[in-house]
């Protein structure tokens, strides 16, 4: 198994930055929009965009929200093993908000298109961006394109981007793995 550096700590710290101020350009004071992260990974990202929007930019108030897709997924009922749900936290009203998805990692597309099926559950958003640290852009299984991304990357399908964050896994990086 091979592994390529595909972003450092450093540089990872720098792309936070630039997608913090590419949402304030859109988005102002936030009083309209909501950031959910995408259980499990896409928790960490959130966190410290909503991190970096509060302490760096003194934007107060954002309202940030964790989902859990695990029984919206089309491919729930294909595996041996039993899955286990992540813990959805939304406990603010959806309806008529923009609400902005964060996951690590755009692949195929199929967890955001459970993503927007999950998010009925809490009302209607007025509009749903997507925001990605990681574009794997030849990988597409449906029509989804993030509306911020960090990087782009090409993988082909036998090697897998890995998001290390520094809170669940001891560092900040992206890595390129081949089996």
């Amino acid at each position: 198994m091979s592994q390529k550096v595909l972003l450092t700590s450093k540089e990872v710290n720098i792309i936070l930055h630039r997608l913090a101020c590419q949402l304030i350009e859109k988005h102002l004071d936030f009083s309209e929009t909501l950031l959910i992260g995408i259980q499990p990974r896409g928790t960490y990202l959130a966190e410290r965009l909503k991190n970096i929007l509060e302490n760096q930019y003194q934007i107060n108030s954002i309202a940030l929200g964790y989902l859990d897709i695990t029984f919206y997924r089309d491919d729930f009922r294909r595996t041996e093993k039993p899955l286990e749900a992540n813990t959805t936290n939304i406990d603010f009203l959806v309806e008529d908000k923009k609400v902005i998805f964060i996951d690590d990692v755009l692949f195929t597309g199929r967890s955001i298109r459970s993503a927007l099926t999950a998010i009925q559950s809490f009302g209607r958003p007025s509009e749903i961006e997507l925001l990605v640290l990681i574009d794997r852009r030849f990988s597409r299984h449906l029509p989804i394109q993030p509306d911020y991304r960090g990087r782009q990357v090409d993988a082909i399908n036998d090697e897998k981007v890995v998001v290390k964050w520094a809170e669940q896994d001891g560092e900040d990086g992206v890595y390129l793995v081949t089996n």
